[in-house]
């Protein structure tokens, strides 16, 4: 059964067992899934009150498309929930590939490699989807319902530790690339998003506590 499949509880209680996988990689891509469905969740809890229809058209028109691109990155997030739980198996599979003769050693060289790659490539791609979901709250923090402000609110926390635990698995994974070029472009993309995705949640945090203290 895919991981996106299961009941919460059954995919809590595989989290919590023996296996190494899912892991901290399928995790941070489900907290995204999460802190979009939560952000969401407050412009469909939008659309339609009195408030929201009151405003300037050009601003409802870019709230539904900021809504249905938040629904578009949660469904690629949806696909990495399972594909972070792959790109492990696959490593796991180059690492007992056989090594006696020299050829079978070169073989499974290439193959740690090619799983390495697999095994950051993912991870990168949850933190990304990440970083540009968070880009598009802030106009509905400022538009949207504001009795659902503090579910935005948590779905700007649960979205940049999305963020953050998917760069945590690209450095873990980075440690065993031999490939130097990726190695630098991986390593400099991370600290940019990390740092960006940081600037973004304390400002949107910010937003929301004033909106609550007022």
């Amino acid at each position: 059964m895919k991981l996106i499949d299961m009941t919460v509880i059954n995919f809590a209680n595989e989290v919590d067992s023996n296996s190494p996988a899912p892991g901290g990689g399928s995790v941070a891509a489900l907290a995204s899934d999460i802190g979009i469905g939560l952000s969401r969740m407050m412009a469909h809890l939008s659309f339609g009150k009195k408030k929201f229809e009151a405003l300037d058209e050009e601003i409802k028109n870019e709230f539904s498309e900021r809504f249905e691109k938040l629904g578009e990155i949660r469904a690629q997030l949806d696909t990495l929930i399972d594909k972070d739980t792959e790109s492990f198996n696959a490593f796991m599979k180059a690492l007992k590939m056989p090594k006696e003769t020299f050829k079978e050693k070169i073989q499974r060289k290439e193959a740690l490699e090619e799983a390495t790659k697999f095994s950051i490539e993912v991870p990168y791609k949850t933190a990304t989807l990440s970083l540009e979901a968070m880009k598009q709250l802030e106009l509905l923090i400022a538009n949207g319902n504001q009795n659902a402000i503090t579910d935005i609110g948590v779905g700007t926390l649960m979205l940049c530790t999305g963020l953050e635990g998917a760069i945590l698995n690209v450095k873990v994974n980075l440690m065993g690339l031999e490939n130097k070029e990726l190695y630098t472009a991986y390593s400099e993309g991370c600290v940019s998003m990390l740092a960006e995705g940081k600037e973004i949640r304390d400002r949107l945090l910010d937003k929301v506590h004033k909106a609550i203290e007022s």
